[in-house]
């Protein structure tokens, strides 16, 4: 089965949103087993819109819209649908009542007129209920044909897709297909599709896909069967290899899991408490720990110690390391660490100190980092040297010391 993806927004075109939302569908729809091979943004507009729909509907089964089903004129991704498709409008009185309700619930005192031309639905579509916004989902089928409607929002479209749209495209689907997450860190792509190669070259069903992201390498495993016990059955000695060759540098095999909770969910499964001390990072490592849910119960503190001076002041780095080694060396870095856990009573500190750039200190080149990570009187420094912009050194930073904290908690508890 063919998908097709149209983004609907002039917004999009002249690149005020980043568009998130095709990344979104298009991982979803190559998880459900769906072809694609086109994907298309076009403006606001009435005749271009009809073009790339009309387009779309010829060489596609599915074909997802998303944005246009605002209140306001030039919101037309709705209209233009059912004048392709052969639809007539008509007002849905539950879609109504739901707008009501959600401007009721609102800091809104008044509903604007324009807003109940989102009651306004295509007679004889099926009708997502969103429950994050105004304006419902919509799935019109024609001819074999099936258009999804889903607003731009991310935080209405995903919920949305989730829910309502992907087990609507499963069963439009006539194979079982299922796929299995796994997330490595310690290797680049090439290193792990080398690994893999004789898997990769021999494969049919399961298929196995490489992703690069930062620092990292996510695996997708898909196997597709008539049933869903067959599919798991070809799926797990797949999996079992791919976990065997790379080992503790599988940090996950589920697909919503991140570095970051992976970190805490071990930091609570060894009841453990954490530290971060950090200089180039600026923060993020801390950032990214308490994004999860639940962080609190094992992150103790986060320092920021851009300077010498906070250096000493917060985690006692000692004047002379300083003046001998400089801020980015092995030598300050296990200081760091150390200070970090003993500042805060901690049970683990993962510090990091480093030069993001632009410019070097002159002696140091840009992308030298050192992690460094304390736990049970021992501590381990890691020395990098990052290649890319002041961002990109910093992200591969904050990847590097997540995973030398997950690393140490399974080299000391983990049996």
């Amino acid at each position: 089965m063919v998908v097709e993806l149209i983004s609907v927004g002039t917004e999009l075109l002249l690149g005020n949103i980043v568009n998130t939302n095709t990344q979104y569908l298009a991982e979803k729809c190559a998880l459900l087993g769906l072809s694609m091979y086109h994907q298309v943004t076009v403006g606001d507009n009435r005749e271009r819109l009809s073009e790339v729909l009309t387009n779309a509907l010829n060489r596609s089964d599915v074909v997802i819209l998303t944005g246009g089903l605002g209140p306001t004129e030039d919101d037309l991704t709705k209209e233009v649908c059912a004048e392709v498709m052969g639809f007539s409008l008509e007002e849905d009185a539950h879609t109504k009542e739901r707008i009501k309700k959600y401007f009721k619930n609102s800091i809104y005192k008044e509903i604007p007129d324009n807003n109940w031309k989102q009651a306004l639905v295509p007679l004889g579509a099926i009708v997502l209920e969103n429950d994050n916004g105004t304006a419902p989902g919509l799935i019109m089928e024609k001819d074999g044909k099936a258009a999804i409607l889903l607003p731009g929002p991310p935080n209405e479209l995903k919920p949305l897709f989730r829910d309502q749209v992907f087990p609507y495209l499963q069963k439009l689907q006539p194979e079982v297909i299922r796929s299995q997450m796994i997330k490595i860190c310690g290797h680049g792509e090439s290193q792990v599709e080398d690994k893999l190669l004789d898997l990769i070259d021999g494969q049919s069903n399961p298929t196995i896909a490489t992703y690069a992201k930062t620092a990292e390498v996510h695996l997708r495993v898909t196997a597709k069967a008539s049933s869903e016990e067959e599919a798991k059955s070809l799926l797990k000695p797949v999996v079992k290899e791919i976990k065997n060759r790379f080992g503790n540098d599988v940090y996950t095999t589920k697909e919503e899991e991140t570095l970051e909770m992976t970190v805490v969910r071990l930091l609570k499964k060894y009841d453990l408490t954490v530290t971060t001390a950090e200089s180039c990072t600026g923060g993020l490592i801390a950032g990214r720990l308490v994004n999860v849910p639940g962080a609190s119960e094992v992150f103790r503190e986060g320092f920021i110690t851009y300077s010498n001076k906070a250096k000493r002041k917060l985690l006692d780095v000692s004047k002379s390391t300083l003046k001998k080694y400089g801020a980015v060396s092995e030598q300050t870095a296990k200081e760091m660490a150390t200070g970090g856990v003993f500042a805060t009573d901690a049970d683990v500190c993962i510090a990091v100190t480093g030069i993001a750039g632009p410019d070097s200190d002159g002696e140091k080149p840009v992308g030298l980092v050192y992690i460094s990570c304390y736990m049970k009187d021992k501590v381990k420094v890691e020395e990098y040297h990052f290649k890319g912009n002041r961002e990109k050194i910093r992200e591969q930073s904050v990847v590097k010391a997540l995973d030398l904290l997950r690393r140490s908690i399974l080299a000391n508890y983990h049996s």
